[in-house]
């Protein structure tokens, strides 16, 4: 992408996501020809704390709902994405939302290509955006999916349907269930623990610690071993910072999350999910 083709709306969705600047955005997508998780590493390279929004499970607008089946074995995360929030908050639409959520739960759906196919009194989900597409003239589609089966299984909806949470525990454990999902919603961790977090977000940070580290005039000439082991302090605090469990917990930071399942009767998070609408 040249410069020409890096539009307004490219630059203000970089700073949205970010909080950067608007010439420094603009700067990050010249950089990296718009690609734009490659600006934000940028700006991360270049000293700036940017507030990166992690985009592989965000929508622009819509409905996000987190349901459980009645036995809380099993959870579900189902966006229904829109093009404008006036859609999005609009009852009809909502109850609309609601009515393929439930079908995920009572068809025990696996994938969103699987809930298209269900059918909600004679007629396929699919059919039903169709049709709705044709009332209200936006874009309309089953945008995320996501589900989780564990002993237990805790749901949360955060912010009017914008944000939904599923956390899954080696037993049944309904406040700490809950308490360890707005833990999530809040806090949006990479991963559950540092063992977890993939090897390709782990080679991301690595690389930007070492960039900064040697931009860095305070570590001119010191030894390799010194600097591996500066680099790896600076790692052990990205786990600290964005692992679920090494988390300070949200409601008594003077204990991690890890500590409080811990209180809990040790209960831990087999897995979790987090769908948010951008």
């Amino acid at each position: 992408m040249s410069t020409a083709t890096i539009s307004a709306q490219d630059i203000n969705k970089l700073r949205q996501a970010t909080g950067a600047g608007m010439m420094d955005c603009r700067k990050a997508l010249t950089e990296t020809n718009g690609d734009f998780e490659a600006a934000i590493d940028w700006l991360r390279k270049q000293g700036q704390k940017v507030a990166a929004k992690r985009s592989d499970r965000e929508a622009k607008e819509g409905v996000v709902l987190a349901k459980t089946n009645a036995a809380n074995t099993t959870g579900y995360v189902v966006c229904i994405s829109c093009e404008t929030d006036f859609v999005s908050k609009n009852a009809d639409f909502v109850a609309f939302a609601q009515s393929i959520a439930d079908a995920a739960v009572s068809h025990d759906v696996k994938s969103a290509e699987a809930l298209n196919e269900v059918t909600i009194n004679g007629a396929k989900v699919a059919d039903l955006i169709n049709d709705k597409l044709a009332a209200i003239g936006e874009k309309i589609a089953i945008s995320k999916f996501e589900r989780i089966d564990a002993p237990y299984v805790a749901s949360y909806i955060h912010g009017a349907n914008r944000m939904g949470v599923l956390v899954g525990l080696n037993k049944e454990a309904a406040e700490a269930g809950k308490d360890i999902a707005m833990q999530i919603a809040a806090m949006n961790p990479v991963a559950v623990d540092a063992a977890s977090v993939s090897a390709d977000i782990i080679a991301r940070e690595k690389e930007i610690i070492l960039d900064l580290m040697k931009q860095d005039p305070k570590m001119a000439g010191k030894p390799e071993e010194m600097v591996a082991k500066i680099a790896e302090g600076k790692l052990n605090a990205f786990f600290k910072e964005q692992t679920l469990l090494a988390q300070a917990f949200v409601k008594d930071a003077s204990k991690t999350v890890g500590d409080y399942l811990k209180s809990s009767g040790d209960v831990t998070v087999t897995e979790f999910k987090r769908v948010a609408l951008g």
